[in-house]
């Protein structure tokens, strides 16, 4: 079982420390011996030492004997090691930090599902959808629903993902989730601060994400337009999540 509190990246634990930070940084240039980094350091020589060992242990570092001094030896930064370790990190903490990672709507799960809600279902979770529905090709299930379904859309944020983004809901009609209850879901995300609180529970139990945007109907369409941009991008993000296989 998975602890509740899982502990940092090995990287994270080693480059956090100040000193060892300042080695690292200062191996970066070329390789050192042990007495310029103790200058460079402006610690005593039996603490740098002992980090020099720990980075060693954790092979961020290696040492080599000088072939010119056999009782000198010199410190070597693995570049292509801590690369890795450092990318190992940015993954641990989001799947989208992992190195090479990008929007591949190709790569997203077929069968993951994804519900957007909010209170009107006129204008966040439609766009999320139309834009998660662009993003990923079609390839995956993805609606929204809203507590209290509006009329009609938000004329801007059809304005909005037609002008920007080449998407057309002007045809659309905001619905209400309960004519989703039955429907199972990988994840349900939440946009609205008052949705997230009504929210029903959903079959098979769905992964549950809130994302706090603004309420459109208090922003002109220059202010709507950023909030689409903030969704994209967090589409984007969302996007290695989805090729993540279910826990």
């Amino acid at each position: 079982m998975a602890s509740a509190h899982p502990a940092p990246p090995a990287f994270v634990r080693l480059a956090a420390h100040p000193l060892r930070w300042r080695l690292l940084t200062a191996l970066a240039s070329g390789d050192l011996r042990v007495r310029e980094l103790v200058a460079l350091a402006g610690e005593p020589q039996s603490l740098v030492s002992y980090h020099l060992r720990l980075l060693r242990d954790g092979g961020l570092v290696t040492s080599t004997r000088s072939t010119f001094d056999g009782r000198d030896s010199y410190y070597h930064l693995d570049v292509r090691r801590c690369g890795a370790a450092l990318g190992d990190a940015g993954a641990a903490l989001h799947p989208a930090l992992r190195p090479g990672s990008a929007r591949e709507p190709g790569r997203a799960r077929q069968h993951a599902g994804v519900l957007f809600v909010c209170t009107g279902n006129s204008a966040r979770s439609p766009i999320a959808e139309a834009l998660l529905r662009l993003r990923t090709g079609g390839r995956i299930e993805v609606a929204s629903a809203g507590s209290r379904p509006r009329p009609g859309m938000h004329p801007d944020a059809v304005r909005v993902l037609r002008e920007e983004y080449g998407i057309d809901i002007g045809d659309r009609r905001p619905r209400h989730w309960d004519t989703l209850t039955g429907h199972e879901f990988d994840y349900v995300i939440s946009l609205c601060d008052k949705a997230r609180e009504v929210c029903p529970e959903f079959p098979a139990r769905p992964r549950r994400a809130h994302w706090s945007i603004p309420d459109p109907g208090r922003l002109d369409y220059r202010a709507l337009r950023g909030v689409a941009a903030d969704i994209d991008t967090r589409i984007g993000h969302l996007l290695p999540v989805l090729q993540e296989a279910p826990s």
